[in-house]
């Protein structure tokens, strides 16, 4: 018989907090399109972390890129598990992502999250703390209608879509290109796309489809005189449906300079629909959702870094 695989203090906290979630008579679903542990429960979308009983505190590793992505989804929650069932802060994500600077954290965005015995937040500097006091096993949060209704209902792969573009916006201003997008009125950390692109309107190509051009989810020129070259071409895809995307990059195929990428963490699909591309399928690139969020975190530490040491 196969060895038993032992379930660790913290998952097991975990799963009596889905548990716990079920007498509620809420309906809990994981979120496949995140890789974190983050689930649909009742009104809400919640990260749950857990920690083994401490000495007088409670220690959990998160990483920016991880709050970034629970924040930009409708009704977010982080649930942190400190040692019980009984002791669990609830805390709005956009709360916690707001106080991140003032967190402890390494050159990879790992945040040390340390929770005191009073069940509040520790933030840098002497007794500075978040006070979790109306987030403590407050369950409520996360069973109730929002108290402010969104102008517009996302699903979870519309806010991560969104989330994506705007990384590939930001890394496409750090490195000095002109950055185009067509969904200006979406939201990255609650700034709309409109306000991080440079060009507000798609520039015209001679060898191009104006049409299809223009619904590029994000699009890199480089100015020349009074024209714009293009340089790289973005597609998101996060469902498993129709991916038209590929096709719409395709109207840029008589600019042999321009980089085709399809971003996505479905990689059979990827190479399902390249097969219909095959006369043109090296133009095109596969990265991982994973692996541009980890591109778009090196390239706002280079920028800290050298704004810090002035070079």
């Amino acid at each position: 018989m196969g060895r038993v695989k032992e379930i660790s203090p913290s998952e097991l906290l975990a799963i009596q907090f889905l548990e716990q979630a079920k007498q509620f008579n809420a309906n809990i679903e994981l979120i496949k399109v995140l890789k974190s542990r983050t689930y649909s429960i009742g009104e809400s979308n919640v990260l749950v972390r857990s920690a083994s009983e401490g000495n007088r505190r409670y220690f959990f590793g998160l990483n920016y890129l991880t709050v970034e992505e629970i924040a930009n989804i409708d009704n977010p929650f982080i649930a942190f598990i400190c040692g019980s069932i009984d002791k669990i802060v609830i805390i709005p994500a956009k709360i916690l992502f707001k106080y991140l600077p003032q967190i402890s954290h390494d050159r990879n965005g790992e945040y040390k999250i340390n929770i005191d015995r009073d069940l509040n937040i520790v933030l840098a500097g002497r007794g500075n703390r978040i006070d979790c006091t109306p987030f403590i096993n407050n369950w409520q949060l996360l069973l109730a209608p929002p108290a402010i209704k969104e102008e517009k209902k996302n699903t979870v792969e519309d806010s991560l879509h969104s989330v994506l573009q705007g990384r590939l916006i930001e890394i496409g201003n750090i490195r000095g290109f002109d950055t185009y997008c067509p969904n200006k009125s979406w939201k990255f950390n609650d700034v709309k796309l409109e306000e991080l692109i440079t060009l507000k309107t798609c520039p015209q190509l001679q060898f191009s489809d104006y049409n299809l051009l223009r619904q590029i989810d994000v699009l890199w020129f480089r100015p020349k005189g009074n024209n714009f070259i293009p340089e790289y071409a973005f597609e998101v895809e996060i469902s498993t449906g129709v991916w038209s995307g590929v096709g719409r990059m395709a109207t840029l195929m008589d600019y042999s300079n321009v980089g085709l990428y399809v971003i996505s963490n479905d990689s059979r699909k990827y190479s399902q629909v390249l097969s219909s591309h095959y006369e043109n399928a090296n133009r095109y690139h596969f990265v991982a959702n994973e692996n541009l969020g980890d591109l778009y975190a090196a390239e706002k530490n280079l920028k800290e870094l050298r704004y810090e040491i002035g070079l």
